[in-house]
């Protein structure tokens, strides 16, 4: 693996990390909203990373991975929470409102994780960047 290709992989890492981190926003941003275009609470959504195959001869010893890509962003399939709130504007005639599957703590700890290893991948790119850099002065 070249120079060229670690940071390939890194900026693939900062793209995935990024778009993690956009979707843990709208999670939080939604922890209250009981309505949503789908008809009751607003779920949870996560992020399903995959690792990206290079495009040369791999073999069952040797696989090259180039990278990391957004697969999906999936709903997160826990039920919603059952709320006792007789007057919300949303409550059944047991005075209970479902709320969305979002916790704050669990949002908090995948924001602080998605922001590690952007930071991870940034110093992974500064990184390739100065050698480039250094090799470049040394030719020069």
């Amino acid at each position: 693996m070249g120079v060229f290709d670690a940071l390939r992989v890194s900026a693939t890492g900062l793209q995935a990390e990024r778009t993690r981190m956009d979707v843990i926003a709208q999670n939080i941003a939604n922890v209250e909203s009981t309505r949503s275009q789908d008809g009751g609470p607003y779920r949870r959504r996560q992020v399903v990373l995959m690792a990206e195959q290079g495009s040369g001869s791999a073999t069952a010893e040797r696989v090259t991975y180039t990278g990391v890509r957004v697969a999906a962003v999936e709903a997160d399939p826990s039920p919603p929470m059952r709320v006792h709130n007789p007057g919300h504007p949303d409550a059944d005639a047991d005075g209970y409102v479902l709320m969305p599957n979002v916790s704050l703590p669990t949002e908090m700890a995948d924001m602080v994780l998605a922001a590690r290893a952007y930071e991870a991948n940034a110093a992974a790119l500064r990184s390739g960047r100065e050698m480039i850099r250094q090799a470049l002065s040394i030719l020069a």
